[in-house]
């Protein structure tokens, strides 16, 4: 049976958490939050078919957004921590590799709506945290092994935030469109 995510089950997932950060870090989670509840707010009433309906030319639906973003801020906070082994060596994947990967993109029968935007809520609980106590947004990891890398690159805790809340932003849009073209539903306007 398809369950339906209302506004009030998201708002849960919205709520600030209980951290104290100032300054930078205050901003950086700002910006984060206003995205992510921009991203979340497209799911609103819908059913797991409706956010696993691919609406557009791409090969995007709602539910795979949100677990593309959920696996993204991941992956990336965690490269925050212990540096490119938290990633793959882009530059060796394989074709079945690419194909995982790829299923990030879908919410596929017995995945749930509501499962995908708990993960994500746990995910963002943890990266919030992470940007409130990290004691150095200056501290430097070398990028993992990627076509689109220049070799050597490093990234500052800093730029991988601001590279979380780009991707955040950019796939919200996306979502946006999205949405629209299921039933009319806008985030703005």
């Amino acid at each position: 049976m398809s369950e339906t995510v209302t506004v009030n089950e998201l708002a849960t997932h919205d709520s600030a958490h209980e951290l104290t950060a100032t300054g930078e870090r205050a901003d950086l989670l700002e910006a984060l939050a206003k995205h992510r509840h921009f991203l979340r707010f497209t799911t609103r009433d819908l059913t797991d078919e409706q956010a696993g309906r691919r609406t557009t030319a791409s090969q995007l639906c709602l539910g795979g957004l949100i677990k593309h973003v959920t696996a993204v801020e991941r992956a990336w906070a965690q490269f925050i921590l212990d540096g490119p082994s938290a990633m793959p060596d882009f530059t060796s994947m394989t074709e079945a590799d690419w194909a995982r990967r790829a299923d990030e993109f879908r919410l596929p029968p017995g995945e749930t709506l509501t499962g995908v935007v708990a993960d994500y809520a746990e995910v963002a609980r943890r990266t919030d945290e992470l940007i409130a106590t990290l004691p150095d947004l200056d501290a430097t990891q070398p990028l993992p092994k990627a076509p689109w890398s220049e070799p050597g690159t490093r990234w500052s805790a800093r730029r991988v935030l601001m590279h979380i809340i780009t991707e955040t932003a950019q796939h919200a849009g996306h979502a946006d469109i999205i949405r629209e073209s299921l039933d009319g539903a806008k985030t703005m306007g």
